[in-house]
């Protein structure tokens, strides 16, 4: 029978803190998610289909003896989410092939000994257009940057109000309908960490906590619509989309990024 993971009950919210043998598990799970999605990266290469990357991430999931978290969860029929260019998020792997010039969003979550691992990241394919380089480059360093903040006294809402100021300070903007969140034994957990928002607001911030930290930034508009297939969420303005995920524990002291591929995966 397995333990009772403390709680902290925070205006009817309920936010998981994690045990040392429950972080030991989150962090084999963080660093599986991680090795799959560096492999997946590395086979980015013009014609391949995002089917092919899905299916590749089915494999690579079997081999290593984890599941999906994403397939089957309110019906996604995926294993990985993955959005090309003017996708945000939610994309579907298909017979769509990969051109030279595209950017390439991966996010994987993955369930392994019951514990998940989130994370996500966005490939160019070849040569792409200088400011949609910049769009990837200062994305990731908003994800770092945000990472940074996840510390013992802070807020969610520091984290929130430093994704949002940093994106419109490059002259991007932030997406509002979809939010990172916690992370554990679900794959959504309290509380939502939203990539804009009030310094100071928002629960505070306790070692044990684990977050999916997820920036999504625009380069055009902020707004996004879904699409007929109900999933996959593009921008209004059909102008490229970025976005980068890391599962981080939240300690007494600097925080710990779980999702770093520390080694990789075996052959």
């Amino acid at each position: 029978m397995r333990l009772a993971t403390h709680q902290q009950r925070k205006g009817g919210r309920v936010i998981t803190i994690k045990r040392p043998h429950e972080i030991e598990k989150m962090r084999q799970a963080g660093e599986t998610a991680a090795q799959i999605l560096s492999e997946l990266a590395s086979r980015i290469a013009p014609g391949v289909t995002t089917g092919e990357i899905d299916h590749a991430a089915s494999q690579l999931m079997s081999a290593a003896g984890v599941r999906s978290a994403f397939l089957g969860y309110k019906k996604f029929p995926g294993h990985i989410c993955i959005s090309l260019n003017e996708e945000v998020v939610h994309g579907i792997g298909s017979s769509r092939a990969i051109a030279y010039g595209d950017i390439v969003k991966m996010d994987v979550g993955i369930i392994r000994d019951g514990w998940i691992g989130d994370n996500a990241t966005s490939v160019p394919c070849g040569l792409i257009d200088p400011e949609v380089e910049r769009l990837l480059t200062v994305t990731e360093e908003i994800l770092n940057g945000a990472v940074q903040l996840a510390r013992p006294g802070h807020r969610v809402g520091d984290i929130s109000n430093f994704v949002e100021t940093e994106a419109v300070k490059n002259g991007f903007s932030v997406v509002r309908e979809f939010v990172g969140h916690g992370v554990g034994r679900k794959l959504h957990e309290d509380p939502q960490v939203p990539n804009f928002g009030k310094r100071g607001s928002g629960p505070k911030l306790k070692a044990g906590m684990t977050l999916a930290i997820e920036p999504m930034i625009n380069m055009g508009r902020a707004e996004v619509k879904v699409l007929a297939d109900k999933w996959t969420a593009v921008t209004a303005d059909g102008l490229p989309s970025a976005h980068f995920e890391h599962t981080v524990l939240i300690t007494d002291h600097a925080p710990e990024v779980l999702t770093w591929p520390r080694k990789t995966l075996s052959k």
